[in-house]
């Protein structure tokens, strides 16, 4: 059976404003749909109840109820090899539990990040004078290996993880820049602070976050979003990051694939100069 989700982001660009509600609200918080009659979704949505089943027949379903037991059957799927971790378990049990909590991140990752946001990311990334990436805490190393990868295609990129460093850099930012905040939850006050600043500026302002709504997609003029519901055993937020590493790794490729001829030369430079540091 398709997925639900896919099948609603495929018919996204046709839905009206109301429909497209629906699509936000289902897409970040699939579970709320559960509990709820069809008015009280219309209404939590922002809605007639006939928007509703319009969504729902655009999406080759009866109505509301099909509607719903789409969504709970897709989420009983992707959910159902998550587990918990328990003291009992063995080292290798513990990691085959978080191999599956990954790869559950990464599907749910790739119904809430929408194509367009990212090629548009891709392009003014790939054609900016200058990218800055922005990422504290757990969110630094994701910032570093945007920048790792960056580089290596010939692009001015710079990671930074110092929160005065971040303000002071948004502030020399041009229409020509690009500014790249890193946030999980989008409630990190020097990230948005500074991507607001950078966009001030006329900075192209781009937001990796989880899907939700959140401050940091306020200041953001290009959202990605992940889709990874951590738990008390993750609390450095592997599944997250590894949606955001892969994220970058697709912009990266991306960029490879369709720059001139001087990106590839950058890249053969890059392991040119690389050649002496291995033995």
């Amino acid at each position: 059976m398709k997925s639900i989700f896919l099948n609603i982001r495929a018919k996204y660009d046709e839905m009206g404003p109301g429909e497209r509600k629906i699509a936000d609200l289902l897409t970040a918080k699939p579970s709320s749909i559960l509990p709820l009659s069809i008015t009280e979704f219309a209404e939590k949505a922002g809605c007639g109840n006939a928007t509703l089943v319009r969504f729902s027949k655009r999406l080759g379903l009866n109505g509301y109820q099909d509607l719903k037991i789409a969504v709970a059957q897709e989420m009983a799927t992707l959910s159902q090899d998550q587990t918990e971790i328990t003291p009992s378990d063995t080292c290798y049990a513990m990691f085959t539990k978080r191999l599956r909590d990954v790869q559950v991140t990464l599907q749910k990752t790739r119904f809430a990040l929408k194509p367009e946001a990212m090629d548009l990311a891709a392009k003014k990334i790939m054609n900016a004078k200058r990218i800055v990436i922005f990422g504290l805490g757990n969110s630094a190393a994701i910032a570093h290996d945007a920048q790792h990868k960056f580089l290596r295609v010939g692009l001015n990129a710079a990671a930074c993880s110092d929160n005065h460093l971040q303000t002071i850099i948004a502030s020399h930012l041009t229409p020509d820049c690009v500014a790249i905040g890193i946030s999980h939850s989008g409630h990190s006050v020097d990230i948005v602070e500074a991507l607001k600043l950078a966009r001030i500026c006329g900075a192209t302002t781009i937001c990796v976050t989880n899907h939700a709504t959140s401050p940091i997609t306020e200041v953001a003029d290009i959202c990605l979003f992940t889709q990874s519901e951590e738990t008390q055993h993750s609390i450095l937020g592997m599944s997250s990051r590894i949606a955001q590493l892969t994220i970058f790794d697709a912009i990266y490729t991306y960029i490879v694939a369709n720059s001139d001829i001087q990106a590839s030369k950058a890249i053969r430079d890059t392991e040119s100069a690389l050649k002496d540091k291995k033995y």
